[in-house]
């Protein structure tokens, strides 16, 4: 699932790839500026934002790509080219001058600004714990701007914590024992916020660690809910519930996270 740490990934990839390089063809296929031609400019840098992947370029331009649930970034040798299946996808192609190219697949977000301006694609995020600026008080007072709002929806919301996607927040949920309808000012936003940039930084740093949230890298069992509906907790045994439709599905086990609803006697 492309999420904040899918991208911080992705730069830590393109850079040694890009980073320095003078491009001898750069065309993007898709956006507002389809058919503009980077050629001649040079890579200076990767930088992300959340789910938000920025790449300066000489004379002060950015490329905004944001690859949503199907975009991918492909990287291949000089002299090399994707398979003519995938040619029709490509919506960014970015070739360094006697190295590698950099492919952008199925992007559905691609828009070239001038880099002064990046505040209007990213400006609005709130901090990011893949960021050096990250702000964890900030964070934890934005998610708790509406105290009603269900948790789960506050922290997902990228306003207010940048980066984290639906594995991620049904996950953190679960570690945190909270029920994804609590009420966001019922619970230990602090906590939550701890834990899910703790998170982030281990599955975008560690190699072997990518989106394996129990520490089981078997297929299925990389994750404590997401994904289990009607399958076992792995702590209790009880089945997991699913609800809604992906990619923003809800799961939670009904023991080990109780239904705030359903609770007798005065909240914690």
């Amino acid at each position: 699932m492309p999420e904040g740490d899918s991208v911080f990934r992705l730069a830590a990839r393109l850079r040694p790839a890009l980073d320095g390089r003078r491009l001898v063809a750069g065309e993007l296929r898709g956006g507002p500026q389809a058919g503009a031609d980077l050629a001649g400019r040079t890579v200076l840098d990767h930088e992300t934002h959340g789910k938000h992947l920025l790449q300066r370029l000489s004379g002060g331009l950015t490329l905004h790509t944001h690859l949503r649930l199907d975009g991918s970034w492909t990287v291949t040798r000089a002299g090399r080219s994707l398979p003519r299946s995938v040619l029709p996808d490509v919506r960014v192609r970015l070739a360094t001058e006697d190295g590698p190219t950099a492919w952008g697949v199925s992007v559905p977000i691609v828009r070239l600004l001038p880099t002064r301006d990046e505040t209007q694609v990213v400006g609005r995020l709130g901090p990011d714990p893949l960021r050096d600026d990250w702000d964890a008080a900030e964070a934890v007072r934005r998610s708790g701007a509406d105290p009603a709002r269900p948790v789960l929806e506050a922290i997902r919301d990228q306003r207010n914590l940048a980066g984290l996607g639906n594995l991620w927040v049904n996950e953190v949920c679960f570690l945190r024992g909270v029920h994804p309808q609590t009420p966001a000012g019922d619970v230990d936003l602090a906590a939550m916020v701890r834990l899910a940039a703790r998170a982030l930084r281990h599955s975008a740093t560690r190699p072997q660690a990518y989106q394996v949230t129990t520490g089981d890298r078997r297929a299925g069992e990389q994750h404590w809910v997401v994904g289990r509906a009607g399958r076992p907790c792995k702590r209790c045994g009880t089945p997991v519930i699913g609800r809604g439709v992906h990619p923003g599905r809800t799961y939670w086990c009904p023991r080990c996270q109780p239904d705030p609803s359903t609770r007798t006697g005065p909240r914690p």
